[in-house]
């Protein structure tokens, strides 16, 4: 599994993914709905996926002595181990908005969703959601991308609508803080999110490990 791993970041992972990693410092601009920076990462994951498929890389991977379970498995691992390091970057990003720039009246003036506990909540159900619902249903087929990818695009923006608009309901004004008041309440957010996360990602592969075992390539 380590090696087929090693060849999921190296090889079928292209330069293009790891610069969108870039896009968490998105984290700091005022007046945006900074979770489109999440999406903008999922779409670099989704390039890698598009230039695998072009090089047979499915195909490439069955051949080698492993079962078809693990190259499933390692494309979540690899897909994970990429989100976790956006997700990190997006943590450093909210940590700094939270404390040395909490004061900022840039960040006072915003109405947009504030760089929080939340926030980074909302980053993990996204990359749950892009879990699910690309790279499940990418192995569907083992091939197409398209459908998948736009039924993901669909979901994330439903999301980014629902979390924008969610401090503005009367009583979760609190959810938008710029520092870490109401912190208890935040971290349980943020565990939530987490849970939905790992649970999302695992029945996932799950699912699809049973469903590639039955595509005929």
């Amino acid at each position: 599994m380590r090696n087929l791993l090693i060849k999921e970041l190296r090889l079928s992972t292209i330069t293009l993914t790891y610069i969108f990693l870039g896009f968490a410092l998105m984290t700091f601009i005022p007046g945006y709905p900074i979770l489109c920076g999440a999406f903008f990462f999922c779409l670099g994951i989704f390039q890698s996926y598009q230039s695998s498929r072009e090089a047979n890389d499915i195909m490439y991977s069955v051949l080698l002595p492993v079962s078809k379970k693990d190259v499933v498995k390692a494309k979540y691992l690899a897909a994970m181990t990429l989100q976790m390091a956006a997700f990190l970057l997006c943590a450093v990003c909210t940590i700094v908005r939270m404390t040395l720039l909490s004061d900022a009246s840039v960040y006072e003036s915003n109405v947009m969703m504030s760089a929080n506990l939340v926030y980074l909540a909302f980053v993990l159900v996204i990359f749950a959601a892009f879990n699910i619902i690309f790279i499940g249903g990418f192995f569907k087929t083992a091939y197409g991308i398209g459908k998948p990818f736009i039924m993901f695009i669909i979901v994330n923006f439903i999301i980014i609508v629902v979390a924008e608009a969610l401090h503005y309901l009367p009583g979760l004004e609190r959810l938008n803080v710029l520092d870490f008041t109401n912190a208890g309440e935040q971290v349980a957010i943020l565990a939530a999110g987490t849970v939905i996360y790992a649970t999302a990602t695992l029945m996932s592969c799950r699912k699809s490990q049973n469903k590639f075992e039955k595509i005929d390539l």
